[in-house]
């Protein structure tokens, strides 16, 4: 009995280590397994001292083991705060292409209104043109009526002063008088073929003639440009002032003074110069008048 006994106390403890190290091998590294494995079959016949001291050391590698499966998991890293990153790239990049579609557009519409304007620009220059041929037009008739209203006045003035039965005299051949558009057309022709003095001439007379004309303040700007073709700057200066005082609002308006800055910029007074130049960029910006004012200052120096 007792060595059945001894043998029995023999078993159960290694029974008992068996069972637990199966409790543990879930939880434990293999060198921690092999290290207990390898105590149970030295522990034969150890006496309750020693299964003491072995419960205790299977404890502590337990225990080690826990916490270098705690350090492991702290050393990987966390995950979460990159899946946001990337989950506020991807709306970064949607957004980026929503504002690239969006650019795109408005590109489109601002292209489609540069295009609507430069139509509008080229219809409105063209009902300029018209108004002014229908203007020169309507001069010449105007021309026309009067001369034969001071004939009939004429001719009426002679019937009643002759006797009665007295022959009309045949009328005269007078010498043929140019409409406003034909006196103004000779002079812009000698203007462009340099015959600057002829032209001065013919649009001065133009102008003594047709005040009131539809072309008087074109008229009143090529004078400023024969003087200044011929390089009379003051004279110049003079003319195409009378532009801007007396037809502030003609088209020639902005060449006039465009002109004015330019003849000063001759006659080496670059401050008088640039004042002119600045107000035809103040006055008129969206002219080509201001774009070459810009120009200008650029070579002087503002």
């Amino acid at each position: 009995m007792q060595g059945a006994g001894r043998g029995g106390h023999s078993r159960y403890p290694r029974f008992f280590f068996i069972v637990l190290l199966q409790e543990t091998c879930g939880t434990m590294s293999n060198k921690a397994l092999l290290t207990i494995a390898t105590l149970v079959l030295a522990a034969g016949c150890a006496p309750q001292a020693e299964l003491v001291k072995l419960r205790n050391e299977m404890n502590d590698l337990r225990t080690e083991t826990h916490s270098e499966i705690k350090d492991v998991k702290g050393r990987v890293p966390d995950l979460s705060g990159i899946e946001k990153r990337q989950d506020q790239l991807a709306a970064d990049v949607k957004s980026t292409s929503d504002l690239q579609r969006s650019i795109a557009d408005q590109g489109a519409r601002f292209d489609q209104l540069v295009t609507d304007l430069q139509i509008m620009q080229g219809k409105l220059e063209e009902n300029n043109f018209r108004m002014k041929e229908l203007s020169q037009k309507l001069d010449d008739k105007a021309y026309r009526l009067s001369e034969l209203t001071a004939r009939m006045d004429q001719l009426e003035s002679k019937l009643k002063s002759a006797p009665s039965g007295t022959p009309v005299p045949d009328k005269k051949t007078e010498a043929k008088t140019l409409g406003p558009s034909e006196a103004y057309q000779q002079a812009k022709t000698d203007y462009d073929k340099g015959n600057f003095d002829l032209a001065v001439a013919g649009f001065g007379n133009y102008l003594k003639q047709f005040p009131d004309a539809s072309q008087a303040d074109s008229a009143q700007y090529w004078i400023g440009e024969s003087y200044y073709s011929k390089k009379e700057y003051g004279k110049a200066i003079e003319e195409f002032s009378k532009v801007l005082k007396d037809h502030p609002k003609s088209e020639k308006a902005p060449g006039a003074r465009l002109k004015i800055g330019y003849s000063y910029l001759n006659e080496r007074n670059n401050a008088k110069a640039k004042e002119h130049l600045n107000r035809v960029i103040k006055d008129y910006p969206t002219s080509k008048e201001a774009a070459l004012a810009k120009e200008k200052l650029k070579k002087i120096g503002k």
